[in-house]
Order: C-alpha cells, then sequence, then structure tokens
C-alpha cells in the first residue's frame, strides 16, 4: 500500500482564494441548453442505422407476374364481353328525370372509349308527351351519334367533334292553355339553348311537325343538316308548310355548312315564310354558333294587316291597312329586339323600335313608334273598321269588303269582334306620336298617345290630338279582364274654334266664329266598337261661351222669310250670346237634356235622341225671334234618319196649319187679315248664358281659356 504525501506549499507562492461561481443571465442559459440539446440530437442521428434493401426473391417476382397477367387477361377478357347495354336502365331514368317525362332506349347502346375522341351511339330513342298533351310520342330518333375529344375535359371545357340525328320525328305541340311540350321545366322559365362547339352537326331524314291551338298553326316540315347540300354555303335546311288561320303557310330555312365551323366567327342563315298574303324575308347570323340565345338577322315584312303577324310571333298587334316595313331583328337571352324599324302601314309612314322582354308571367312588349305624316282614315282599321277605299287608297280586300258593308248600312262603328284573348296573352308599354295628321273631316295638325296594357287592361293615357287652335286629350279605357269587354272614355275640348271643327262654308267663307269647349264621357260593354256604344252610359257636353254667327243664318233660323233672304248676299253679323248642347246618354241613347243656341235677333231651343246602337237620329230645333216680325213661318228644323247621312227638311204640321188659318181669315174678314197668322210678336228673351254655362261645368265641360295650341 503505498501512501500518497500531500506536497508542501512552495515558498513565496500565495494560493489564491476559491470564489462562487458567477449567476449566469436567462440569455445565456438558453443559448447554453440550445446548444447541448444540438448536440445530443447530433448524436442521435449519428448513432441511426440506414435500413438494408434486400433484393426480391426469384419467387416473389413470379407470383406478382402471375397476378399482372391474370389482371390483364381479366380485363381483355371484360373489354371483350362488356355490355353497354347494361347501363341503358340507368340511363333512361336519369334522363326522364331531367326532362320530366318518359324517356326510353329501345335499341343498342355502344361505346369507343379508347381513344383521344371516344364516340358513344345510341339506338331507339323515344321521348314521351307530358300527360296533358296526350298518348302520342315527343319525339323519336332512330340512332344518335357523339364523339368528344378527351383533353380538353381535363380543363372542364366540352369540345363535340360530331353530333348526329338519323331519321328524328319531332312532334311540337301547344294546346289552348299555353303550355308546350317542349318546355322540360316542369313549368319553370328555360334558358335559351346553348350547345357547346360541334366541328360536324349532321340530321338525315328529320321530320317535325308543330301545332299551336291558340294561334292556329300547323306545320310540318322535313329538315337535313349534311356537310353540303348541293351549294357551298348550304349545310343545314328546314323546309316545310301547313295552315296559319286556314290559310297556307310555307317556311325555309337555310345555313352555312355544319362542319369546321369556327366558334368566333358568326354562322350565317337565310329565311323565307309565306303566311297566307304575309311574306317574311330575313338573312341573319348566330354570333357564337350553336347559341341560340343570341342572334340577329335583318327582315323585311310586308302583309294584309299587321295582326296577322299574332301566330307567328306571339304578339298581338293592332289592326291595321296593308304594311311593308324592314328592321333588325335581334335577340339576347330573353330579351328581343327591332332596331331601326322603318316602312308604311297604309298610306302613313310609320318608324321607331320595339323591344319584347319574355321570362315573366307574360311577354312585354316596349316601344317608340311615330309618323311624320298619319293619314287619318288609316285609323279605321286600327278600331276594327276600314279605311279609306277610293282611288290613290291602300286597303286589303277583307277591308275593302268591311267598308263596303258599312257605306251600304250606313253605319260608322264597325262589329270586328275583339280578340280579347291575344289581349291577357301580353303586356305592353308602347308610345306613339304623328308629327303630321291628313285627311281627317276636320282639321287636326299632330297627336301622340301612350298605350299601356297590363294583364288584360289597356288604357290609352294620354291621349292627345291638336288643333289648330286648341286640343282633344283625355284618356281610353278598355278593360278585357272580363268575359266581356268594357270599354270606356273621357274626352276633353279645350281651346278648340267653331270655324275650325264645323264644316259649313257659304260662298267660301264660315258663318259661325267663336269658342268652343266640351267632354264626352260614356262607358259601355261589348266586344266590339259598335257594343260597345250600344250599351253605353255617360254624358256629352258642348259649351260655346261666346262668338259670331252671320245675321243671315240667324234670321233664317227663325225662318224669318223676308229679312232672312235679303241678307243672304251680306257679309253683317251678329252676337253668339252662348251656346249649350248637354245629352244624357243611357243604354246607347243619347237624349238632348238641353239645347240652346241664343244669338242677337233668335233664341234657338232644341230637342230629340241619338241612337247609338242604330246609329239614327231624330233632332228638332226651334228658332224664336226676340222681336217683331212681320213675316215668319213657323217651321221647325229636323234632322232624321242615319247618323252619317240625316237627312234635313223643316217640319210641315206647324206650315200647314198656319196657311189654314190665313185661308179661313182672308176668306171671311178680309185679306189684310190673313196675314196675322206669319206676325211674330218677338216675346222671346236672352237666354241666361250665365247659369247655363256654370251648369255645363258641373256637367265636366271645361273651362274657357285663351286659344293657344
Amino acid at each position: 500500500m503505498s501512501h500518497e504525501v500531500s506536497q508542501p506549499p512552495r515558498p513565496g507562492r500565495r494560493r489564491a482564494p476559491q470564489r462562487a461561481p458567477a449567476r449566469r443571465r436567462p440569455i445565456q442559459r438558453a443559448e447554453a441548453w440550445a446548444k447541448a440539446r444540438w448536440a445530443t440530437t447530433r448524436q442521435q442521428v449519428a448513432d441511426l442505422k440506414a435500413p438494408e434493401f434486400k433484393q426480391p426473391s426469384p419467387k416473389a417476382l413470379k407470383i406478382t407476374g402471375v397476378v399482372l397477367a391474370v389482371l390483364a387477361v381479366l380485363i381483355g377478357f371484360l373489354i371483350a364481353i362488356w355490355d353497354w347495354n347494361w347501363f341503358r336502365g340507368p340511363a333512361e331514368t336519369i334522363a326522364s328525370a331531367r326532362m320530366h317525362r318518359q324517356v326510353t332506349i329501345t335499341g343498342d347502346m355502344d361505346a369507343h372509349i379508347w381513344s383521344w375522341t371516344p364516340t358513344a351511339t345510341v339506338e331507339g330513342v323515344r321521348i314521351a308527351n307530358p300527360t296533358w298533351a296526350g298518348r302520342e310520342r315527343m319525339a323519336e330518333f332512330e340512332k344518335i351519334t357523339v364523339a368528344i375529344r378527351l383533353v380538353p375535359l381535363l380543363w372542364g371545357n366540352v369540345d363535340v367533334r360530331l353530333l348526329r340525328f338519323d331519321k328524328p320525328d319531332v312532334r311540337l305541340y301547344a294546346d289552348a292553355q299555353g303550355r308546350k311540350n317542349w318546355d322540360f321545366s316542369d313549368g319553370r322559365e328555360q334558358e335559351p339553348l346553348r350547345l357547346p362547339p360541334i366541328q360536324s352537326f349532321q340530321i338525315r331524314d328529320g321530320q317535325l311537325s308543330y301545332l299551336d291551338v291558340t294561334r292556329e298553326l300547323r306545320f310540318l316540315g322535313a329538315f337535313n343538316a349534311t356537310e353540303n347540300l348541293g351549294s357551298a354555303t348550304r349545310g343545314f335546311e328546314l323546309v316545310g308548310q301547313g295552315t296559319v288561320n286556314a290559310q297556307p303557310f310555307r317556311m325555309e330555312v337555310t345555313g352555312g355548312p355544319l362542319v369546321n365551323i369556327d366558334r368566333a366567327k358568326p354562322y350565317p342563315f337565310d329565311a323565307n315564310i309565306r303566311a297566307g298574303q304575309t311574306y317574311i324575308t330575313a338573312k341573319g347570323a348566330v354570333p357564337r354558333p350553336f347559341d341560340l340565345g343570341h342572334f340577329y338577322m335583318n327582315a323585311t315584312a310586308r302583309g294584309p294587316d299587321l295582326s296577322a303577324l299574332y301566330p307567328l310571333t306571339g304578339v298581338a298587334l293592332p289592326n291595321t291597312p296593308p304594311y311593308r316595313l324592314n328592321g333588325r331583328l335581334s335577340r339576347d337571352d330573353l330579351i328581343w329586339r327591332i332596331d331601326g324599324l322603318g316602312g308604311r302601314v297604309g298610306d302613313s309612314d310609320l318608324a321607331g323600335n320595339l323591344k319584347v322582354t319574355t321570362g315573366g308571367v307574360r311577354p312585354l312588349l316596349e316601344g317608340d313608334l311615330r309618323s311624320r305624316s298619319l293619314d287619318f282614315d288609316d285609323l279605321g282599321a286600327v278600331f276594327g273598321g276600314a279605311p279609306a277605299t277610293g282611288a290613290g287608297e291602300t286597303a286589303s280586300p277583307e277591308q275593302v269588303a268591311t267598308a263596303r258593308t258599312l257605306v251600304a248600312q250606313q253605319r260608322l262603328f264597325p262589329d270586328t269582334p275583339l280578340d280579347v284573348t291575344r289581349m291577357r296573352a301580353m303586356d305592353a308599354d308602347v308610345n306613339y306620336r304623328a308629327a303630321d295628321i291628313r285627311d281627317a273631316p276636320i282639321d287636326l295638325r299632330s297627336g301622340q298617345v301612350r298605350v299601356r296594357l297590363n294583364a288584360g287592361m289597356l288604357r290609352a293615357d294620354p291621349l292627345r290630338v291638336d288643333l289648330p287652335r286648341g286640343r282633344v286629350a283625355g284618356h281610353v279605357n278598355l278593360d278585357a279582364r272580363k268575359a266581356v269587354p268594357v270599354t270606356s272614355l273621357d274626352l276633353r275640348l279645350t281651346n278648340a274654334r267653331i270655324e275650325e271643327l264645323v264644316p259649313i262654308r257659304y260662298n267660301g267663307q264660315t258663318p259661325l266664329s267663336g269658342p268652343l269647349v266640351g267632354r264626352a264621357r260614356l262607358t259601355g260593354e261589348g266586344n266590339s266598337i259598335h257594343k260597345a256604344f250600344a250599351n253605353s252610359d255617360g254624358e256629352v257636353t258642348a259649351v260655346a261661351p261666346g262668338g259670331e254667327i252671320r245675321r243671315a243664318f240667324a234670321e233664317l233660323m227663325g225662318v224669318n222669310i223676308v229679312k232672312g233672304l235679303g241678307l243672304l248676299n251680306s257679309n253683317e253679323t251678329t252676337p253668339i250670346r252662348c251656346a249649350v248642347a248637354n245629352f244624357k246618354v243611357k243604354g246607347g241613347t243619347m237624349d238632348a237634356r238641353n239645347i240652346v243656341f241664343d244669338t242677337g235677333p233668335v233664341l234657338v231651343t232644341g230637342s230629340g235622341t241619338i241612337n247609338l246602337g242604330t246609329e239614327r237620329m231624330s233632332m228638332r230645333l226651334q228658332g224664336h225671334n226676340k222681336k217683331f216680325r212681320l213675316v215668319r213661318v213657323l217651321l221647325p228644323i229636323k234632322a232624321e234618319g242615319p247618323i252619317l247621312a240625316p237627312k234635313l227638311g223643316v217640319q210641315p204640321g206647324a206650315a200647314i196649319a198656319q196657311g189654314g188659318a190665313a185661308l179661313g181669315l182672308g176668306a171671311l174678314l178680309s185679306p189684310i187679315l190673313a196675314i196675322l197668322p206669319f206676325v211674330d210678336p218677338g216675346l222671346a228673351k236672352d237666354a241666361n248664358c250665365q247659369a247655363m254655362i256654370a251648369e255645363a261645368r258641373t256637367q265636366g265641360a271645361p273651362p274657357v281659356r285663351s286659344a293657344s295650341r
């Protein structure tokens, strides 16, 4: 055992005193901990050993090869025996659910999927009608073929290389309630048909039939689409014929080749339609091929009556004389437009723009139309009558026949029935103005009207016709919501002049002049203008608060023979103190409640009726002298017969009695006494004009203002 001996300290050296370890700061402690942790982690990583890869044994390789070979054989066998008809049931179910009607596949289904352009075919496709449309099928297809490029599908794009229909037979039907068997939306609004780009679109031996009960439109046609139909610019063709309102109907639509279509270039087409005497020609294009929600065409239409376009357009237009119009028709999804409309309707020009918005409960027609020159008699057709049929006038054969009937019957109001079903099928808001009106029975200058139609309620308001001085303004309503339409009107005549409205001339001059105002308020039931007036109730009032009349005519209204005949060639005038005519209308009969025409020498009163149903009148005017007249024959003036051609004359009864009294007195007493029955003491007094005018105002007559346009 050895013993360790401590060495004594060396002489001259002192041992340093031991110090306590210094206290570390927090940052220093964190750094030290991180270094220690990193050293430990590196050591652990260094201790890890890489896994050893073992080469598979030959036995394992053989097993894997056998499995892959079996799978390849199974896939090949499955392809060889695969029958795509196994998908027939699911395909029918999916198609039936999407179309809301039964879809069946009676033929084979096949597909070639091992290609960059997979192809599929389906044979014997049948689409049933909805239950309300009957048992007949809506469509049948002998065969449908489609080929789609596979690569664009990776980016979500559908590129159809081929779409072919063999012997399609399509039967379209719209019933009286407006239901359409091609509406697959189950009552919801359908968007326009948009197809993806199709390089080659083919239709072989197609048949199309169309029946619209409401529009009385039948059509049966054949359509084909191939790469070339005998022309370098034709690839699609639809040709067919049928009837519209029992008139022959023919349509031909042709388009460019449906092969190698460029999505960025418009697809051109032409259309020619003939329906009776209506002709429509158009040249247009689809800006993006197969997107039928957008297209445009320049069209020209001519025919005997614009209302005849309803079966083709579904838009209820008014009756008109023969027309010839052109414009640019375009579609933008649910909006249809006619821009740059121009041409002639009858003997009037017409221009403007129209827009039809679909997608709502009813289509909405909006428009702004104008005429530089309106031939007044063209308006006759609008109300179911006829325009003028003389030399140089424009009228259809049917309108000529209507005019002859009205003339033969000496009638003013036509009996043409109003088709209220068309009015209920659409809404409208159209403005029209005529800068000049010619060939009117009185001097008219211009006019304008705004027509609004909402759910069968038509309102023309404001309605305004300008005279040389003054105007006629108001509104007209036609309520077609009821079984029997109701027409009401409220028209005011303001600031007018008698001499411009009363077409009486003597030696080239008018015998009457002065201001004139009036008002007509009528309401009547009936499905024609004639029936509405024949059943009307209301009131008609006219007031002349002053003016002048040639003294000769004033004297003759009192049948003052001596003085009246002596003044015929005189221009001397006498004041019109006032004139009031008020008619109460009940059941189509206008009863003269108050007729007074007060002049300086004569007070004229009147009575009688005007029957708007029979269109005949019986009126009587009696003059009363205000001063003593030596010779006066009591012959009341009467007007009887048709409104359009009344017979004017005098009532002979009073004159006969007057003459008989003169003969008796002359024989018994003296020839001097024979003139006594013809002496008028002139006891008539001035009418209370102020009171009559005030009463007329309470009955709706407008106040008199200074004349203005």
